[in-house]
């Protein structure tokens, strides 16, 4: 018997994730978690029920071991990530069939959605999302939250840090490092370190502003 997980997230990108979860064929697919929008109590998503919250989920589905986080705020991620394991439950990851894995560490928790491809030697953390069509090329190390947007395309040994977010196209050249908390604008071209912290973008990309 397949364990039943819960996708935390009712968004577009929760859709993603939950076809990913039916296609890979590792888990049953249980419910979602809504605690953001008011919802009907008979709310569905792609025909399963949509929870308020953890306890409300709890109490319905006692049986269900494991979850997997349905959106993007990387931060977010990372700090619930840590409080879902306290409650007991295992962190789910979604590979999509169609995704290329070489030798590469893969963390709980994390979605590889379809036509990524991530090469030898490559270290990604917990709660991350390589969306579509993104490249993880060898050696990069990717810390935990972090999303990579659909398109992205990272170099050989490049160093993310915890919870940064990578724009749709975005391009970055081998061993620069990305500080932790940034965001990189959609379509930068990355070729120089960016700190902790800031929006950068533009080709070469550079620190705006701080968050």
């Amino acid at each position: 018997m397949k364990p039943k997980v819960v996708i935390w997230g009712a968004s577009g990108h929760a859709l993603v994730v939950a076809d990913i979860i039916q296609r890979a064929a590792e888990y049953e697919l249980a419910a979602f978690i809504d605690n953001i929008n008011p919802l009907n109590p008979e709310a569905t998503l792609a025909g399963h029920s949509v929870y308020a919250g953890l306890a409300e989920m709890r109490r319905s589905l006692p049986e269900v071991t494991h979850l997997i986080f349905g959106f993007g705020n990387c931060q977010a991620r990372v700090d619930l990530g840590a409080a879902i394991k306290r409650e007991g439950f295992s962190l789910a990851s979604a590979i999509h069939p169609s995704a290329i894995l070489a030798n590469a560490e893969i963390g709980n928790g994390t979605v590889i959605a379809a036509g990524a491809i991530i090469n030898p030697g490559a270290r990604i953390g917990e709660n991350v999302i390589i969306n579509t069509a993104a490249s993880v090329d060898h050696e990069c190390v990717i810390a935990d939250g972090v999303h990579l947007c659909p398109g992205v395309r990272l170099a050989g040994r490049v160093q993310i840090g915890t919870a940064t977010w990578v724009g749709i196209g975005s391009i970055v050249i081998d061993k620069i490092k990305i500080g932790a908390g940034s965001v990189i604008g959609a379509g930068s071209v990355v070729v120089r370190d960016i700190p902790p912290g800031v929006v950068a973008y533009g080709s070469p990309a550079k620190a705006r502003k701080t968050l």
